[in-house]
C-alpha cells in the first residue's frame, strides 16, 4: 500500500513504543504522520492542523479517555474518521466506541498488514464521504441556479401577463373615455388599503389584478347602453349589471386570473347584501372586493364627469363613512379613516404624472400601481 503525502494521520497513544511503531509503519507507506501522547491536548493540536485525514487513538489515556476525543471529533471534525487502537478486549467498549462515532476498532497486538488494511478502509471511506459531500454541494448549486432561472422566467412571465392586462384595460378605456385612467387609479387606491391592512404580497397581486380588470365585462355591453349619456332604464340597467358575470366568466378560464375573477364577479356586492349579482353580504364578499368598493367610490366622487364636477377627497370620506355598514365593511371604513386625504391626493397625482411620463412605453399597470401604493403608504407612515 502506498499513501499520498497529502494524507495526514494523527496517532494519539501514551505508549511510546507502540506509537512509534505505528508511526514508522505508516511513514514507510508514504503517509504524513503526527504523533501525540495525550488526549486532553489532542484537540488543540487538531485545531491547528491545516489538514487531517485520519485519527488513530487508544481508548484509555491519561486523565481523558478516547470517548471524549470521539465526541469532540464528531461535533467539530465529523468528516475525519477515527479508529480506536487498543489492548482492551471488551466487546461492550467496542460497541460504545462505534456508537460515539468511531469508524473502526483495531485490537492490539496487530501485525503491520492489519494496520495497513484498517487505515486503507478508513481513508477510502473519507474519500467517498468527501466526494459525496462535494456531489451534494454541486447538486445544491445546480438546483439553486435552476431555481434562480425559473424564478426569473416566472417573474418575466408574470410581467408579460400584467402587460397583457394593461392592454385589456386600455381596450376598455377606448370604449369608455369617460372613465379613462379609472382602472389604474382604483388599483392603486385598493393596493394602498390592502397594504395598510397587512395583506400578503401574493394576495395583493390577486387583488390588484381583480381591481384593474373589474369592469372588463363591459367590453360585451352594447355601445348604446355603455355610452348612453342619460340615465339607463330598467331593462338597460339589467343588461349593464351583467358585466360582473361576463367579466367573471371571461377571466376564470385563465389560470393566473382565476382568483382575480372572484373579485371581478363580486365588485358590485354591498356589505348589507343588497348588491349584485349574487346578493352576497359581509364576509361572503371577498376581502379584495370589500377594499375595492371603497377605492371605487372614492375615485368616482373625486373624478370629473360630463354631468358633474369632481368633489374633494374630504367629501368622498364623508360619503364613505355615511355608508359604513350598508355599502361598505365598517372595519375597512375605519382603516380608510386612519389614512389622511393627502395620501390619496398625492397618489392620484403620481398616477397621472406617471401615465404622462410613460405614454410611449408599455409598462405593467398592476406593478406600477403596486409600487406607487407602496411609496404612498411609506410616506404616510413616515409623516
Amino acid at each position: 500500500m502506498s499513501g499520498m503525502p497529502s494524507e495526514r494521520i494523527l496517532i494519539v497513544d501514551e505508549n511510546d513504543h507502540e506509537r512509534k511503531m505505528m508511526a514508522s509503519t505508516l511513514t514507510r507507506a508514504g503517509f504524513t504522520v503526527i504523533e501525540h501522547d495525550r488526549h486532553e491536548n489532542a484537540m488543540h493540536l487538531i485545531a491547528g492542523l491545516p489538514q487531517l485525514d485520519l485519527v488513530l487513538t487508544d481508548i484509555l489515556l491519561g486523565k481523558a479517555d478516547g470517548m471524549q476525543l470521539l465526541d469532540q471529533m464528531r461535533h467539530e471534525h465529523n468528516d475525519v474518521p477515527v479508529v480506536i487502537v487498543t489492548a482492551v478486549h471488551d466487546l461492550s467498549m467496542a460497541m460504545s466506541a462505534i456508537r460515539h462515532g468511531a469508524y473502526d476498532y483495531l485490537m492490539k497486538p496487530f501485525v503491520p498488514e492489519q494496520l495497513h488494511n484498517c487505515v486503507a478502509r478508513a481513508l477510502e471511506y473519507r474519500r467517498l464521504a468527501l466526494a459525496n459531500a462535494q456531489h451534494h454541494q454541486n447538486m445544491e448549486r445546480l438546483v439553486q441556479a435552476r431555481t434562480d432561472m425559473l424564478h426569473k422566467a416566472l417573474v418575466d412571465l408574470e410581467r408579460s401577463y400584467d402587460i397583457t392586462l394593461e392592454a385589456l384595460g386600455d381596450a376598455l378605456d377606448l370604449r369608455d373615455a369617460e372613465t379613462e385612467g379609472h382602472s389604474k387609479r382604483v388599483t392603486a387606491y385598493t393596493l394602498a388599503l390592502a397594504r395598510a391592512a397587512g395583506i400578503s404580497a401574493r394576495q395583493r397581486r390577486t387583488i390588484a389584478r381583480g381591481a384593474f380588470l373589474h369592469d372588463i365585462g363591459k367590453i360585451a355591453i352594447p355601445d348604446s347602453i355603455l355610452l348612453k349619456p342619460g340615465k339607463l332604464d330598467n331593462r338597460e340597467m339589467e343588461i349593464m349589471k351583467e358585466h360582473c358575470s361576463i367579466g367573471y366568466h371571461m377571466l376564470r378560464k385563465i389560470p393566473f386570473l382565476r382568483e382575480a375573477s372572484e373579485i371581478v364577479y363580486s365588485h358590485q356586492e354591498r356589505y348589507d347584501g343588497t348588491g349584485y349579482p349574487r346578493n352576497l353580504r359581509e364576509n361572503e364578499i371577498p376581502i379584495g372586493s370589500r377594499l375595492f368598493a371603497i377605492a371605487d367610490t372614492m375615485d368616482a366622487i373625486t373624478s370629473e364627469r360630463p354631468y358633474r364636477k369632481a368633489r374633494s377627497f374630504a367629501a368622498a370620506r364623508v360619503e364613505i363613512e355615511r355608508c359604513s355598514g350598508s355599502q361598505f365593511d365598517p372595519a375597512i371604513v375605519a382603516l380608510f379613516g386612519s389614512i389622511p386625504d393627502q395620501l390619496w391626493a398625492d397618489l392620484r397625482k403620481e398616477i397621472t404624472d406617471h401615465a404622462r411620463q410613460f405614454t410611449a412605453i408599455r409598462c405593467s399597470a398592476v406593478q406600477d400601481a403596486e409600487s406607487l401604493a407602496a411609496d404612498a403608504i411609506e410616506l404616510q407612515r413616515a409623516s
